[in-house]
C-alpha cells in the first residue's frame, strides 16, 4: 500500500537490522522501497539488495557533497544503469549547504566539480531513459538552471525524476514540475517547524506527490531523532493526508501509483 520512493538501506544502521526492518515494513504495509545509491563504492552492495528481495529496487549515482570517492563518469553510471533492478540515476544535484561551515569558506565559484558531477548524472539519465533523483540543498537556482540547460542542447532524449526529500519553497516546486519532475516528501514536513513546507506539500498535484524516509535521516514526528527506516513512511502519509482531507491509506495508494508511473517500464 505504501512505497518508501527514498531509502539507504545499504548504511550501517540499517543493514544490520534488515530482518527486523523487513518485518515492520510488512506490519506497516510498506511494501516496496527504493534503495539509493550516494557512492559507487557501495552500488554493489545496493544492488545486491536489489537483487536479493523483489521489492526492493536500486539507483545508481554519487551524491553531490560526498569528496574523496571514485568520481563517477559517463560510462560508469551508464553500464550500471543498465543492471537488472537499477531504475533511477542519482541521488544526484548540488548541496551548497555546508560549504561555508565545513569546507573553509569556498565560495560557489569553488563548487564547480558539484556542478559537472550534475551534468554527467543528466546526460546518463537522458541516454538511459531512466529519471533522476535530486538532491538540492540551498542550491535551488543552480540545480534549475543546469537542468534547464542540459535539456536545451539539442542532443536526443529528455529527463525528468524527482526532487527528493523536498524543503525548498513553492516557487522551486513550481520550476520543478514544470520541467516535469515529481515531488517527494518526507518526514521533515511533519516537524512543527515546517508550516511552509507543509504549505508547498498542499500545493503540489495529487498525481506529482512521492513520499520517502530519506532513513536512517530525518524520523518522522513520533519518532523524531530515532533512527528513521522505510516502515515509517507512513507518517508522511498521514500528514500529506491531514493536509488534503485524505486518509493515510488513499495518500498510500496515490503516491504508489505516482511511484509506478514515474518509474514505467523499469521496474521488473
Amino acid at each position: 500500500m505504501y512505497v518508501d520512493s527514498h531509502c539507504h538501506l545499504s548504511f550501517p544502521e540499517l543493514s544490520e537490522k534488515l530482518d527486523e526492518i523487513r518485518a515492520a515494513m510488512a506490519q506497516a504495509q510498506v511494501d516496496r522501497a527504493l534503495c539509493i545509491c550516494t557512492t559507487l563504492e557501495e552500488f554493489e552492495d545496493i544492488h545486491a539488495l536489489a537483487r536479493r528481495y523483489d521489492n526492493f529496487w536500486a539507483s545508481v549515482g554519487v551524491h553531490p557533497d560526498n569528496e574523496g570517492i571514485q568520481e563517477p563518469s559517463l560510462q560508469d553510471l551508464l553500464e550500471r544503469a543498465a543492471r537488472p533492478k537499477v531504475v533511477a540515476i542519482g541521488e544526484t544535484g548540488l548541496d551548497y549547504y555546508q560549504m561555508d561551515e565545513r569546507k573553509g569558506g569556498r565560495s560557489v565559484a569553488d563548487l564547480e566539480w558539484q556542478r559537472n558531477r550534475f551534468r554527467t548524472h543528466i546526460r546518463a539519465a537522458r541516454q538511459c531513459g531512466k529519471p533522476l533523483i535530486i538532491h538540492t540543498r540551498s542550491a535551488s537556482s543552480d540545480t534549475v538552471a543546469i537542468l534547464k540547460e542540459e535539456g536545451e542542447d539539442g542532443s536526443p532524449g529528455s529527463v525528468g525524476g524527482v526532487f527528493h526529500c523536498f524543503t525548498e519553497t513553492a516557487e522551486v516546486a513550481r520550476a520543478a514540475l514544470d520541467l516535469g519532475f515529481y515531488i517527494s516528501f518526507s518526514g521533515i514536513l511533519t516537524f512543527k517547524s515546517a508550516a511552509d513546507l507543509r504549505e508547498v506539500a498542499a500545493f503540489v498535484p495529487e498525481d506529482r506527490i512521492l513520499i520517502e524516509t530519506d532513513s536512517p535521516y530525518l524520523a518522522p514526528v513520533p519518532y523524531r531523532g530515532k533512527t528513521n527506516n522505510p516502515s515509517y513512511v507512513p507518517y508522511v502519509a498521514r500528514q500529506i493526508g491531514e493536509l488534503r482531507g485524505l486518509a493515510p491509506e488513499a495518500v498510500g495508494e496515490l503516491t504508489s501509483r505516482n511511484f509506478e508511473r514515474l518509474f514505467a517500464g523499469v521496474l521488473a
